[in-house]
């Protein structure tokens, strides 16, 4: 009798541990895609010019590559379950207060506080899918993906009609504060069981550099991550260029967020079992959008998109490997966090990069090309990714043990 009240009890907790998966990864990208939906209202609210607006925009990058970066840290003195529930909290509040912001700056500093729980969350994710789900990474990898790119959507697409039943672009960011909050609520039954820090046994962030495969992931990670911020911020002044109306582009653009949900259901999954060809798949869609957009830029277009839609599918298959490449929930932690600190740090310098090509030839040649050789590097950091190797092991390689290094662990040696 006690045997069975255990497993119900087992089994309740796992499902409760799903629906707050599900619902943190539902609210992890809203403060960021509400922003550019009323980016034109906010400006005038604000009176900003385009130096603000540039800001604005790069605090989410800065955000999940710093924040991110402090995680694990912090993590191992509170629990990554107190963290994240932390985080959750500070992004509900900022949330809600930047809504009420009467300056581009009082803006801009709390929506390092909206931006938090998503820092936080990145992290802590694949670390909470090995620790609670270390048999089924992919299919609850694809669980909380596709919650991410749902909240995604809906955040690009409901943040004006909410706007418009009251007060403007204020309601539409301050809305999506309860999303946040709700996300915090099943968290909390178990949170002090939950919350005890467990002792390190793992690879910390520092020790990484000397992993190849943790640097593979990052530039699979990196890359992959540039692709997206490119097509998110240039697709419609691209296809614009080329003969198709701002708003026929912007629905295109809408169509390769969309596609993101089913993708996120399947390629992780999928990937569990056949990792490289899923990789392989994945960029020959890219590849064959990035050309298509080349020379068939007004044609094709629609194609290209719906191609390019499913080419980002691996974005949730970076985040899933994570969790494949760490023998325990401790090193997945260390590694998420080596690797999304420096991956968005690359996919923000890629996306100025692209900028920077453009504003200066004020051709789609050289933007065009970056994107295919980004692809390209994707593509091969993702196949050395995919080697069955633990970082744990290649750390242990790399330096001896102290059992072999007495010196090592005597504290008075000099």
């Amino acid at each position: 009798m006690l045997a069975e009240q255990q497993l119900t009890d087992s089994r309740s907790s796992r499902r409760l541990m799903m629906v707050a998966l599900f619902l943190t990864g539902l609210s992890m990208r809203t403060a960021v895609t509400s922003v550019g939906a009323v980016l034109d209202d906010l400006e005038h609210g604000l009176g900003a010019n385009g130096s603000a607006e540039g800001l604005i925009t790069a605090l989410p990058v800065v955000c999940f590559a710093a924040l991110g970066a402090l995680a694990p840290r912090i993590s191992q003195r509170i629990g990554p379950e107190r963290l994240l529930v932390a985080g959750l909290i500070a992004a509900t509040t900022g949330l809600a207060l930047r809504a009420t912001a009467s300056s581009v700056l009082a803006f801009a500093l709390l929506s390092v506080l909206a931006l938090s729980g998503a820092a936080v969350s990145n992290v802590l994710m694949p670390s909470l899918v090995k620790r609670y789900f270390p048999d089924h990474i992919g299919r609850i990898t694809a669980l909380y993906t596709t919650a991410l790119a749902i909240g995604t959507t809906l955040a690009a697409g409901l943040t004006v009609p909410i706007g418009d039943l009251g007060d403007g672009w204020r309601l539409g960011l301050g809305s999506w504060a309860v999303l946040t909050a709700v996300a915090i609520l099943p968290w909390l039954p178990g949170l002090r069981r939950q919350g005890e820090v467990m002792a390190s046994r793992g690879a910390s962030p520092a020790r990484l550099a000397a992993s190849q495969t943790a640097w593979a992931l990052t530039l699979f990670f990196g890359f992959q991550n540039m692709q997206a911020y490119i097509i998110f911020g240039w697709i419609v002044k691209f296809l614009h260029a080329h003969g198709i109306s701002a708003g026929t582009a912007g629905w295109m653009l809408a169509l390769f967020s969309a596609l993101s949900i089913p993708v996120s259901m399947l390629a992780p999954t999928f990937a569990a079992v056949r990792l490289r060809t899923v990789i392989t798949v994945l960029c020959g869609c890219s590849l064959i959008a990035y050309i298509g957009m080349a020379f068939a830029p007004k044609d094709g277009a629609w194609l290209w998109m719906v191609l390019a839609g499913l080419g980002a599918g691996a974005f949730p298959v970076a985040l899933m490997m994570i969790g494949l490449r760490a023998r325990n929930e401790q090193s997945t932690g260390a590694l998420s966090s080596f690797v999304q600190a420096i991956g968005y740090v690359v996919a923000g310098a890629g996306s100025l990069l692209f900028g920077v090509l453009y504003g200066s030839t004020q051709r789609w040649t050289l933007p065009l090309a970056l994107l295919i050789v980004a692809l390209v590097l994707t593509y091969i950091a993702g196949i050395v990714a995919s080697r069955e190797r633990f970082v744990d092991d290649e750390l242990a390689l790399s330096q001896p043990s102290l059992d072999e290094n007495p010196a090592a662990s005597d504290p008075q040696s000099p």
